[in-house]
């Protein structure tokens, strides 16, 4: 980590992004979603492709009916991978959307699961055949209101360029340095993610556009605690 470079703990600076990105963007409700369900569904098939690509994909299966555990637990891989085409790599995903599937029948449902402590729940997930950490997280936080903090291309991005990391950290340790520095709330760790990601996307781009970033620069000082 990058701690050398800096003079204030993590836990403030993190104060001061949150602070600036959610009085600039506002609250993003995010993760949009009917169902829980659809929350996982949702995480498997953004995999490695645009948002917008995911929609299509969950409207075409909301529309056939098919955006429950049991109606896609009755579908073969090439069936299930003909309707999710918009989302990209749709063959590889349907069999990973399939074993999320039947993974969580196995467990009896999303009630059922929801009884499971979160260490035990992310370790079952990460088990799963292309379920990594920021799809596991998504749905740890998103789908199921546990206090993990998701970490993406964006919040890579965003740390890197304002000297918070080096870049090329391991997940975990990118994630423990939101989970050590922040108060282990589900909204909170909602709603940030979901601000770097809008920032990454309005300003922080892979050709960034850093006027008007409310983050910069980045204030000396905050006297205020988070309290989100």
């Amino acid at each position: 980590m990058a701690d050398s470079r800096r003079n204030r703990p993590f836990s403030v600076i993190f104060d001061d992004i949150f602070q600036r990105l959610y009085q600039t963007f506002g609250s993003q409700h995010w993760w949009p979603a009917e169902t829980p369900f659809e929350v996982m569904v949702g995480a498997v098939l953004t995999q490695n492709t645009a948002w917008d690509n995911v929609v299509k994909a969950l409207k075409g299966l909301k529309e056939r009916r098919l955006l429950t555990p049991e109606a896609l637990a009755r579908l073969r891989p090439a069936t299930l991978g003909r309707h999710i085409r918009p989302c990209g790599y749709y063959n590889v995903k349907a069999r990973r959307l399939l074993e999320l599937v039947h993974w969580l029948k196995s467990r009896g449902g999303i009630e059922a699961v929801r009884r499971l402590p979160t260490a035990r729940l992310r370790q079952e997930l990460l088990a799963l055949k292309g379920i990594g950490p920021e799809t596991a997280d998504s749905i740890l936080l998103y789908a199921l209101n546990r206090p993990v903090f998701v970490v993406d291309a964006y919040t890579r991005r965003i740390l890197s360029r304002h000297n918070l990391i080096n870049g090329d950290e391991p997940y975990e340790q990118i994630r423990a340095l939101f989970e050590d520095n922040l108060p282990r709330r589900v909204r909170l760790f909602n709603e940030f993610h979901a601000l770097l990601v809008k920032l990454a996307k309005s300003h922080c781009r892979s050709r960034p556009l850093c006027n008007g970033c409310p983050l910069k620069p980045i204030r000396a000082h905050r006297p205020t605690g988070l309290t989100f």
